[in-house]
Order: structure tokens, then C-alpha cells, then sequence
């Protein structure tokens, strides 16, 4: 009996060891990184707008559609940071730094986020193929937008892409750099339609 107790005895305490070593490799597991893209400070809105343009929330692929920052290997491959993540959902910083843009960049114009309540806006909607880093050293981004009517007929349909030299290695670069190349999509968009004026 006391052999018996003395083996229990034994195995409580390997067992209690085990769980305290687990629990100590768990507490020292470094938890991901987490980034925002560089943000633009927000402007005022016009007091008697031209228009409105409503900004409906970007559709991303799907690989785009997740936690990690995604970096090209080379070709065909893909990966998803593990260590490296978004503080915020891609789509919604995506969004808020294009709104913020435009209405920096076309000030006659207010611009919101689409929500129902503009009646005569129209309606800026974008899909995003590409947002991330490549092997070359380049954050890209590309996709395409187009531009609708209050009474959904389309006034313009482009293709966008961008690209930008990282300035030194690491994912903090990165983002940096994709937040340039997604500012330099909301210049071409912001250029067209103060070109085309479809506010007119």
C-alpha cells in the first residue's frame, strides 16, 4: 500500500511538473505583430457640396481577406504572415484611408461611407485583386473600380494598379510601402473624376 501511495504520489507530481512546463512554454510564446497602414489626416466637409460620392466597402480576393499580411514568394506562391498581422480588418483600413483621401483630394465633393441615407450620391464601388509584397522587392496592389449613378447606370469602369519600392527590408517597410501605393490608387481615382467631371 505505501508503494502504492508513494507511485501516486510520484505521478501527481510529473503530472503537475508537465503542466508547468506547458504552461510556461504557452506564456512565452510571442504574440504576432500587429500594424495599421499610415493614416492621412481627416478633412472637413464642404459646407455646400457639389455632391456626394458614397464609398461602398472594398471586396477583397480571398487570399487578401485574412489575418496575416500576405508576401509573394515568387511566381505562384503565396504566404500569410503568422508573426506579421493587421491590427484592423484590411478592408475596413482600406476603406476609411480612401475616403479620407478623396475628400482631401476632391474638396467640392463629400464623401461618405455607403450606408442608405444618400439619396442622389453616387456610388463608388472597388474589388481588389492584389495588396501585398512581392520578392522583388515592390508592394503592389491592383483591381478595379467603377463609378454608378444614383440610379445605378455605370459611368466608369477602370482597372488600377500600383506599385512601390520597399526603402529597406522588414514588414514594417512593407506596410509603409503598400500604404503608398493604396494612396497612389486614390489619386488616379481622385483624377478621373475631377477630370470627368460626373458631378456635372
Amino acid at each position: 500500500m505505501r508503494y502504492l501511495n508513494s507511485y501516486l504520489t510520484f505521478r501527481h507530481l510529473s503530472l503537475l511538473s508537465l503542466c508547468l512546463l506547458l504552461a510556461a512554454c504557452a506564456s512565452s510564446v510571442t504574440p504576432p505583430a500587429r500594424y495599421m497602414l499610415p493614416s492621412a489626416p481627416s478633412v472637413s466637409a464642404p459646407s455646400q457640396p457639389q455632391g456626394t460620392l458614397q464609398l461602398r466597402p472594398p471586396r477583397l480576393a480571398h487570399y487578401l481577406d485574412v489575418d496575416g499580411i500576405i508576401m509573394q514568394l515568387d511566381d505562384i506562391t503565396l504566404n500569410e504572415a503568422r508573426q506579421h498581422q493587421w491590427a484592423e480588418s484590411l478592408g475596413r483600413q482600406l476603406e476609411r484611408s480612401l475616403r479620407t483621401q478623396l475628400a482631401a483630394e476632391v474638396p467640392t465633393l463629400q464623401v461618405v461611407r455607403e450606408d442608405g441615407s444618400a439619396q442622389q450620391a453616387l456610388t463608388l464601388m472597388i474589388e481588389i485583386d492584389q495588396f501585398q509584397g512581392r520578392y522583388d522587392g515592390q508592394a503592389v496592389t491592383s483591381g478595379q473600380w467603377q463609378l454608378r449613378s444614383a440610379n445605378n447606370q455605370l459611368l466608369a469602369l477602370k482597372s488600377f494598379s500600383a506599385e512601390t519600392v520597399l526603402d529597406q527590408d522588414g514588414y514594417p517597410a512593407l506596410v509603409r510601402a503598400l500604404g503608398e501605393s493604396w494612396s497612389s490608387v486614390a489619386t488616379q481615382i481622385a483624377n478621373d473624376i475631377r477630370t470627368h467631371r460626373y458631378f456635372d
